[in-house]
């Protein structure tokens, strides 16, 4: 059996999709590849499931500002009949309600998620049985309202009016109508998200986050109102209070206290506490559903790599987790990246050998942002030349 490698990237953030760099590295190398385009729950999930198998189911939903946008999620039929794994569907919140949705500037206090929960009922239509949550990339802090409105929930004032869109309209929830919520029975939903934020507080949704979808202190300070008091109703006529686990400990807290309830502006609650969810490690679950065991089998060199090898590379992004996912199978890995700021010691403590980087050959950054295609070829050659000669 002829060994080969394993190419298994995350993409290049404004340059190349993880299967693009897949598709470069391995003509780059020259030797026998099986490409594996792989993310970690944020922007790119789906184009990595569909570069797996998955198929693309391509829909008009709401946009985050409620201009309508078209938006995809992967999906994967059941097999063998009702012996087999169910149908899996992979919803990625950046596809419908991402800030790349947005048609103008930031709207911090009425994007909404609605456009996912769209996204998520049409997958159970379709017969999904699994759902894979991406979370990132969100430009809405609605605590997952919209999600949950698109799935029949509906969000009344105290006068029993609808709330209209978006996070700062929550401050005047009074009850939560579950009456007309989707049938999800039977329906299994996992969140694949390495934020472990909470909903609330200084490490909260509207804190950490806000400020990245434009908000100002004032927006904060509303959107913390907002989302503590959807977590407040929820939990007074819910039931939402009580043990949750994590990490396989059961912890006496709320939901909105949970780690990863702050994710996606709060969308990580509401997947929670409306569609029972569990958060999993998003590179983990994620080379889980794309069977990187499988494929790493027999591999000499695993290549991993993305945009930027840098300190958020070491909580949970997808080269890490594709070092420690091969690492369980003793195959060496190394990275390619756009740029690096890594020291060798800690890309060796996380599990890979080398890595090889744009700037290394190409010391302007526009430049290995235009021409990153064949620039990564070249990288590829060198990583040949040094791993499999």
């Amino acid at each position: 059996m002829v060994e080969h490698v394993l190419v298994a990237p995350d993409k290049f953030k404004g340059s190349l999709t993880a299967a693009e760099v897949a598709a470069r590295v391995s003509a780059g190398l020259g030797v026998s590849t099986v490409e594996l385009p792989v993310a970690d729950g944020g922007d790119g999930t789906v184009d990595a499931a569909v570069a797996c198998g998955f198929t693309r189911v391509t829909r008009e939903v709401t946009g985050p500002t409620g201009t309508p946008v078209t938006a995809s999620y992967a999906f994967l039929p059941a097999a063998h009949g009702d012996a087999g794994p169910p149908a899996v569907a992979v919803v990625e919140l950046a596809e419908a309600s991402g800030l790349r949705r947005l048609p103008g500037g930031p709207e911090p206090l009425t994007a909404t998620s609605r456009g996912t929960g769209e996204l998520v009922a049409d997958a159970v239509r379709r017969g999904a049985r699994r759902i894979v949550l991406g979370l990132g990339g969100s430009a809405s802090t609605d605590g997952g309202a919209g999600m949950v409105q698109a799935l029949g929930a509906r969000l009344l004032d105290a006068g029993g009016q609808e709330l209209g869109a978006g996070g700062a309209a929550l401050r005047e929830l009074a009850r939560i109508d579950l009456s007309g919520f989707a049938d999800l029975s039977g329906v299994e939903f996992v969140v694949a998200s390495d934020v472990d934020n909470p909903l609330l507080g200084p490490h909260g949704a509207a804190a950490v986050y806000g400020p990245q979808k434009g908000a100002t202190p004032g927006d904060v300070a509303v959107l913390e109102a907002a989302l503590g008091r959807l977590a407040a109703v929820a939990t007074q006529t819910h039931g939402l209070v009580g043990a949750v686990e994590h990490d396989g400990v059961p912890r006496p807290m709320g939901v909105a206290g949970a780690p990863g309830a702050g994710a996606a502006g709060g969308v990580g609650f509401a997947a929670l506490a409306f569609l029972r969810a569990e958060i999993r490690p998003g590179i983990e679950y994620l080379l889980d559903l794309l069977r990187f065991d499988e494929q790493v089998k027999g591999a000499r060199l695993v290549v991993t790599g993305e945009g930027s090898l840098d300190g958020q590379s070491l909580r949970g992004k997808a080269p890490v987790g594709v070092a420690q996912a091969a690492a369980k199978a003793g195959v060496p890995v190394v990275a390619v990246c756009g740029r690096r700021t890594l020291t060798d010691e800690e890309l060796r403590a996380a599990g890979i050998e080398a890595a090889y980087a744009l700037t290394d050959i190409e010391p302007d950054p526009a430049r290995c942002m235009a021409e990153a295609g064949p620039l990564l070829e070249r990288l590829a050659a060198r990583v040949a030349a040094d791993r499999l000669s």
